[in-house]
C-alpha cells in the first residue's frame, strides 16, 4: 500500500513532465505545418490551452492565408472550452469581423451571444450581463430568424428574464421587510409592467394592495383617506387584470378593511 501511494504520485509528475516536455519542442520548432498540425491534435485531445498558445504563435505565418480562417476559429473555441468566457466572446467577434462572409457566420454569432450568458452572475449580484445577454440574443434571433438556434437562443432569453425577475421580486420583498411599503408596492407593480405574461402576477398584485393598506395604516392622519382609496383603487385593478385569480377573496378583505376605515375617518 506505501509503495502505491508513493508510485502513483511520482508516476503522475513523469507523465506530467513528458507531457511539457513534449509541448515545449513543439512550441520551439520552426516548422509551421508541423506545428499547425500539433496544435490541430492538441485541440482534438481537448488540450486547450497547449493548441491555444500554439495557434497564436501561428497568427502571423498564417494571417492571410486560407488556413487563418480555421486556426482563428478554433482558437476562438480554445478560450471558449477553458471556460475564459470574455476572452472567447472578444474572438467570437472578432471572427465575425475579420471573416464576415464565413460559412461558420451564424454558429460565431450564436456563440458570441452564448458567451455573454456563461458569464451571468448568480440572482444575488449584479445583474448587468444578464441584461447584456438578452440583448445579444435578440440581435441573433433577428439577425438569423431561420437558424435551428433560435429555440435555443428565445430559451435562454427566458431563462435570462426569470433571473431578472426574480432579482425584482427579491428587492419588492426586501422593502416589504423592512417596513418600506410604499417602495415594495411601486416595486410590485413594476414587476407587473416589465412581466406582463409572469404567472405570478395575481400574487404581485395582491402584494401592491397589502403593502399599500400598510403604507395607509402607518400615514398621518390627514393623509389616510387618501391613501386607503389607493388600496381601493389597487384592489378594482386587480379584479379587472385576473377576475380569476384565487387570491382575490384575500385582497377584497383589505379593500373592505380599507372602506371600513375611510368610513370612520370622515365619521370622526
Amino acid at each position: 500500500m506505501n509503495l502505491i501511494k508513493i508510485f502513483v504520485p511520482v508516476l503522475v509528475f513523469v507523465v506530467s513532465f513528458s507531457s511539457c516536455s513534449k509541448y515545449a519542442k513543439v512550441s520551439k520548432n520552426t516548422d509551421a505545418v508541423y506545428k499547425l498540425s500539433m496544435a490541430d491534435k492538441y485541440f482534438s485531445d481537448g488540450k486547450y490551452r497547449d493548441a491555444q498558445q500554439l495557434y497564436e504563435d501561428l497568427y502571423p505565418i498564417y494571417k492571410g492565408t486560407d488556413k487563418f480562417e480555421e486556426l482563428y476559429y478554433k482558437d476562438a473555441y480554445c478560450f471558449y472550452y477553458l471556460k475564459e468566457y470574455k476572452d472567447a466572446e472578444n474572438f467570437f467577434k472578432g471572427f465575425s469581423e475579420v471573416f464576415p462572409n464565413s460559412s461558420k457566420a451564424e454558429e460565431v454569432d450564436y456563440m458570441h451571444a452564448l458567451c455573454f450568458y456563461k458569464q451571468v452572475a448568480k440572482v444575488e449580484l449584479d445583474q448587468t450581463n444578464t441584461t447584456k445577454s438578452i440583448g445579444v440574443m435578440q440581435t441573433f434571433i433577428n439577425t438569423h430568424p431561420g437558424s435551428s438556434r433560435v429555440k435555443e437562443a428565445t430559451g435562454i432569453i427566458d431563462t435570462c428574464r426569470a433571473k431578472l425577475e426574480t432579482k425584482e421580486v427579491r428587492g419588492a420583498d426586501l422593502y416589504f421587510k423592512i417596513g418600506q411599503y410604499r417602495a415594495a408596492a411601486i416595486c410590485y407593480n413594476n414587476l407587473l409592467s416589465d412581466y406582463p405574461d409572469s404567472k405570478s402576477g395575481d400574487v404581485y398584485k395582491l402584494k401592491s394592495v397589502i403593502s399599500y393598506y400598510k403604507f395607509a395604516q402607518l400615514s398621518q392622519f390627514s393623509k389616510q383617506v387618501e391613501r386607503y382609496e389607493k388600496v381601493v383603487s389597487e384592489y378594482n385593478d386587480f379584479t379587472e387584470r385576473y377576475p380569476q385569480s384565487t387570491y382575490l377573496p384575500e385582497a377584497l378583505e383589505y379593500s373592505n378593511l380599507s372602506l371600513k376605515k375611510i368610513k370612520e375617518i370622515e365619521y370622526e
